[in-house]
């Protein structure tokens, strides 16, 4: 019903050598590069076209591929300078995906600036969008505006796609986002569902001081069942990407890490592809 993906951010300090191993180890089938951060697996447009189609043979040799080009790039950056460098960065980050066979590059919607009525604000972000549709159907290569930020619920970001009206923007839902905003995921899925093409998974709790911290799958408060069953009867078959974020050079435990969510995940009994 899904197919389990990982962000790069589980395991910054880890180079493919030791990424696919551990893929392979507990039942990944996708690999999500957090670009633009310098994780250790060295994923990004400096890459050459040499090393593109090395690493790409590389996956797809041991059955694996890349799921997801995961960029920052916020197309609702109220500086007009700011969102071109967005728009700009994002043409490089759809060929990057298209030579390495991914059908999804990541982006955010951001902060909006704070004078602007929403119905404005979603007519800037599809303005933001459209230059770069040309690009992204020759590359075959999809768009995703996430469920994050001032973009955490879903009729805004309904509203950005419908509004661009085009197969390639699409949506990536964060399942702890909306939730974060009181969202039921019957609410969420009712607005994005039919839109949906990629999946983020991380559990989180509220601390003494009322704010959302990452803890492990099933300590939290962020309902992941309710939405994949949602999606498996509609039909999903996408990827579900693991997205707990690790500083790189800073202690952490990738590993554990990746077999808790593959465990916790195949618990809820939504077995994957």
């Amino acid at each position: 019903m899904f197919r389990l993906a990982l962000m790069s951010s589980v395991c910054p300090d880890w180079g493919l050598e030791e990424i696919i191993p551990a893929m392979l180890r507990h039942g990944y089938q996708g690999l999500e590069p957090r670009v633009e951060w310098g994780h250790a697996c060295g994923i990004g447009v400096q890459m050459s076209p040499a090393d593109r189609r090395e690493v790409r043979a590389r996956l797809e040799g041991e059955g694996l591929v890349i799921s997801c080009i995961a960029t920052g790039a916020r197309l609702a950056a109220p500086d007009p300078g700011e969102r071109a460098k967005h728009v700009e960065d994002l043409r490089k980050y759809i060929d990057l995906a298209g030579d390495l066979g991914c059908s999804w590059v990541r982006t955010f919607g951001g902060p909006r600036a704070r004078d602007q009525e929403l119905a404005e604000a979603v007519e800037y972000i599809a303005e933001g969008y459209r230059p770069l549709l040309a690009q992204a159907e020759a590359r075959g290569v999809t768009l995703l505006l996430e469920t994050h930020d001032d973009w955490s619920c879903a009729a805004p970001v309904r509203a950005v796609v419908e509004r661009v009206a085009h197969p390639r923007l699409r949506v990536l839902w964060d399942f702890m986002h909306p939730q974060r905003m009181m969202e039921k995921p019957a609410e969420t899925f009712l607005a994005i569902g039919a839109f949906t093409e990629y999946l983020h998974a991380h559990d989180g709790a509220y601390d003494e001081q009322g704010r959302m911290q990452i803890v492990a799958l099933g300590q939290g408060v962020i309902d992941h069942a309710g939405p994949l069953r949602l999606l498996a009867a509609a039909g999903y078959e996408g990827y579900l990407s693991v997205e707990v974020i690790h500083q790189r050079g800073k202690s952490h435990d990738a590993e554990g890490v990746m077999r808790q969510y593959a465990e916790g995940l195949a618990r809820l009994g939504l077995a994957q592809d």
